[in-house]
């Protein structure tokens, strides 16, 4: 049966303990109303029965119901309290063994409903993976989850105390960032770059920068150069020298970036792959990287970092599973209808997370099914007498108040029957 199907199968009505108390005085009435009858129908033919022949007949059922229906009654109450208060030895049965029907009725759930076979036949039977997709892929209920885990998270992440956080944070960064030999791995990564000519980008960014740069701001080098002549120079001199070392480096930048094979570049990529060959293989080109390292490591940045971090993180987490069309919950939504879909058109995934489930659900009816079934037993011994023999009689009583009524039946057929055979074997005398 599909989820759907159960779905659309309308669910048992279970009634409230307001109609379960009025049912059950109902059928104390009824029951009780027939004995009052039989007892009617009992003094009536008892008085009449020498006139009327055949009343015997009648006094003799009447006096089987009355029979059967006190006895029945006596039965009935004795299992919840002493008849008409009187302590009768064994009557009053479920106040004074609450404990032991407890304890036997923990008993029987662990053994016959917490049991291997019982557990996993059910779970293998219903198919949970294929239900459970059936239900996480309808929008709806992908919206409740995520809602639901977003709430959940928040409430985390409220509880985490910063200082704990960041001290994390902190621990892993000195961990796996500043412990690690620094020199070897960046130079590796520097080897594969120069390898795959990465750095010609980075370069061409650097001239294109630069001369914009020049080009927008040509006073740049002013008197960077005249300066350094003699003072005795006439002054057209200094600006011309100026002009000329200004458009020479222009015109020399703009070289370097049309020609991929210029001198210039081919010294960067030299020195660029020596660099990185001398922070793998130069003890000391390491030892400088390490004392780099170790200075950013003793600075108090490193903490400010942590708290950035961790700040920066819990305020967009919050905001974004606070927003219902954040797309940090929407991507969640769409991720657990994803997860749905999959689980029912996917036999192969689905098979597995029900073998997961089941070995998950047989883990803790092995190990946790004398608890479980423990939880029974500690709720009845916590019951107070009273109220247990009330909840007992609310959930069964009503049920009871039929043996009252048959009891009176049958009493009736059986006082009938004894008589008419008696009758007969004592006319046949």
């Amino acid at each position: 049966m599909s989820a759907v199907d159960t779905a659309d199968r309308p669910a048992r009505s279970v009634p409230t303990d307001a109609e379960r108390l009025a049912a059950l005085r109902r059928m104390k009435r009824v029951a009780t109303g027939l004995l009052v009858a039989a007892a009617v129908v009992f003094a009536v033919s008892f008085a009449l029965q020498d006139e009327v022949p055949w009343l015997g007949y009648v006094r003799a059922a009447a006096e089987g119901a009355m029979v059967g229906a006190i006895a029945d009654w006596f039965a009935v109450t004795a299992l919840f309290r002493h008849p008409l208060g009187i302590p009768i030895p064994h009557t009053a049965i479920i106040p004074r063994r609450k404990n032991e029907i407890g304890a036997t009725l923990g008993a029987f759930v662990e053994h016959e409903f917490l049991s291997d076979d019982v557990v996993l036949g059910k779970l293998r039977s219903i198919g949970i993976a294929r239900r459970l997709g059936g239900w996480l892929r309808a929008p709806a209920n992908a919206e409740r989850v995520t809602a639901e885990a977003s709430v959940a998270v928040r409430g985390v992440l409220t509880l985490l105390g910063d200082d704990d956080v960041e001290d994390v944070i902190e621990r892993l960064a000195r961990r796996h960032l500043f412990e690690p030999e620094w020199g070897p791995a960046i130079g590796r990564v520097g080897a594969r770059l120069v390898a795959a000519d990465q750095q010609r980008a980075a370069v061409d960014v650097v001239l294109e920068k630069a001369e914009a740069w020049l080009e927008a701001h040509p006073e740049a080098f002013g008197s960077m150069v005249s300066d350094r002549l003699p003072r005795w120079l006439p002054g057209f001199v200094d600006r011309l020298v100026d002009d000329r070392a200004a458009r020479e480096v222009l015109a020399f930048i703009r070289a370097v970036r049309a020609d991929q094979g210029h001198p210039l570049r081919l010294a960067i990529d030299r020195y660029l792959a020596e660099l990185a060959c001398a922070l793998q293989h130069d003890p000391a080109m390491i030892a400088r990287v390490e004392k780099l390292k170790d200075e950013l490591l003793e600075s108090p940045r490193v903490r400010e970092f942590a708290g950035e971090a961790w700040a920066s993180v819990k305020t967009t987490l919050e905001e974004s599973l606070a927003d219902p069309s954040s797309e940090l919950r929407a991507g969640l939504t769409s991720a657990v209808i994803e997860v749905g879909a999959r689980l029912v058109a996917d036999e192969g995934l689905a098979a597995k997370v029900d073998a997961w489930l089941t070995d998950a659900a047989a883990y803790v009816v092995r190990n946790y099914r004398h608890e479980i079934a423990g939880v029974i037993t500690e709720t009845v011994e916590r019951w107070d007498p009273r109220e247990t023999t009330e909840k007992l009689e609310l959930q069964v009583g009503r049920d009871l108040q039929f043996i009252r009524i048959n009891g009176t039946v049958v009493g009736a057929l059986a006082g009938l029957a004894i008589f008419g055979v008696a009758t007969a074997v004592h006319a046949l005398v």
